[in-house]
């Protein structure tokens, strides 16, 4: 691997943290890596994990499988029909296995373990500013859309419990969404989001891809065997995110190697995509043009096996909201530390008052912004723009600096090709996230 000059200014803002610390500030919660004595700072010491390459493949597949799953049906729908999305689909792989290829490269010339830490080593402050603001925000609404899924899938099972037709009048306050939703947080993701640690997570893992294969089985088995009331809308036929958590997972591995690393992400984009396809297509076969961007919304509520669905989404949720909340938390926290230019190695008093400040705060604006935005498909028009920065932008852009960077007189053609399909990567990726921010904004106001 040629040598790569990176902007490795650690005292930058004022900041005292070194690598180490700082890695282990902003370490995804998804990945356990392999504690470090102070005699391994050296690059090979950095790259030993404790993840097998299967291992890596499931974490990668269940990073790329979640609540998400359930829009998928009326993206479909809104690219046109099953044709265009399935192209649509296959088309975007190529371009998220290579990203997620960058982001490894970048990983290994920079000696960092996170997503942000890579860009901002790589690209430099400006850049690595602007991304951990990104993912600060993708989290944020992330989050927002997490509990108005809560919200949904509650309302469905409250009306099957009641035998009573959703949203009829004169329901008892506590069926109320807004109270069910509030009860749902406070009760069980507030308590959730405040550990400084989260390591629950790797036993939650297992059930959450159980769950999500579940309802792209009920979604599949209701196309084959559809319910008599189930109507569909007009079939379309014309034309019309896992990239954060992937560094840390890379440099758990045991082998932490590009090579082995392409064969990781390809196999687990493979899984992934069977399993979001069977519930695009099926799903927006169903129901057509008429699909819900909440596709089990679309089924009747009192179908118990679409219930049980529900209930997994729930459960998935519950346990991937604090997860997100972690790594918003953790790059505002990093934000706040280099501003401040405060050390990580502080008094714990301090770190814990500040940590329950964050927290109460993230999480009493997502739920009060939850309770009054019911319409989930406006939140993921907003985020699905700022995941085509993680998928494209910032990894066209650490490709483009780390290729600048090489230390060679005679640039061959391999190195103004890996450029262009930089450049590439940074245009498509500003294309995508403009035309999906101008449409979640200009929608609304044109209809």
């Amino acid at each position: 691997m040629a040598q790569v000059s990176i902007n490795s200014d650690l005292g930058e803002w004022g900041s005292s943290i070194d690598s180490g610390e700082r890695a282990r500030l902003l370490q995804s919660p998804c990945v356990d890596t392999a504690p470090k004595s102070e005699g391994e700072a050296s690059p090979e010491g950095l790259g030993r994990g404790t993840t097998s390459t299967l291992g890596a493949i499931f974490i990668v597949v269940n990073a790329c499988l979640g609540a998400g799953l359930l829009n998928f049906p009326a993206a479909f729908s809104t690219a046109g029909g099953v044709a265009a999305g399935v192209a649509l689909q296959m088309g975007m792989l190529v371009f998220i296995i290579s990203g997620l290829v960058i982001l490894a490269y970048c990983s290994q010339a920079s000696n960092e373990r996170t997503y942000q830490e890579v860009v901002w080593a790589v690209c430099g402050k400006l850049t690595g500013v602007l991304c951990e603001v990104t993912i600060a925000i993708y989290t944020f609404g992330t989050c927002i859309a997490f509990l108005i899924i809560i919200g949904d899938q509650q309302d469905k099972i409250i009306a099957v419990m009641a035998k009573e037709p959703e949203g009829a009048g004169g329901s008892p306050w506590y069926t109320d969404r807004k109270f069910t939703i509030s009860l749902t947080a406070f009760l069980f993701i507030l308590p959730l989001s405040i550990p400084r640690e989260i390591g629950f997570q790797k036993y939650a893992s297992f059930l959450s891809v159980v769950g999500t294969w579940y309802v792209t089985a009920i979604i599949i088995i209701k196309y084959i065997w559809p319910d008599k009331e189930m109507t569909p809308g007009d079939i379309l036929t014309r034309d019309h995110f896992c990239h954060v958590s992937s560094v840390p997972v890379f440099n758990s591995m045991r082998q932490p190697k590009v090579k082995t690393w392409g064969g990781v992400v390809t196999a687990a984009m493979v899984i992934a995509l069977a399993v979001y396809m069977g519930t695009g297509i099926c799903g927006f076969l169903s129901f057509g043009a008429a699909v819900d961007p909440d596709v089990l919304l679309s089924y009747p509520s009192e179908d118990m096996a679409v219930a049980v669905a529900r209930a997994f989404i729930i459960l998935s949720v519950l346990t991937s909201y604090p997860i997100l909340h972690f790594c918003g938390r953790a790059v505002v926290e990093g934000l706040w530390l280099r501003y401040q230019g405060m050390p990580v190695e502080e008094d714990v008093g301090r770190e814990r008052r500040r940590r329950v400040l964050q927290t109460l705060v993230w999480f009493l604006l997502t739920l009060l912004l939850a309770l009054f935005i019911p319409d989930i498909g406006k939140v993921i028009s907003v985020i699905g723009g700022l995941a085509a920065c993680f998928i494209f932008v910032f990894p066209g852009l650490c490709l483009i600096q780390a290729k600048l960077s090489e230390m060679e007189e005679v640039k061959p053609a391999s190195w103004w090709a890996l450029v262009g399909y930089g450049v590439l990567l940074v245009t498509l990726g500003a294309f995508i996230f403009g035309q999906t921010t101008a449409n979640a904004i200009f929608v609304d106001l044109l209809a």
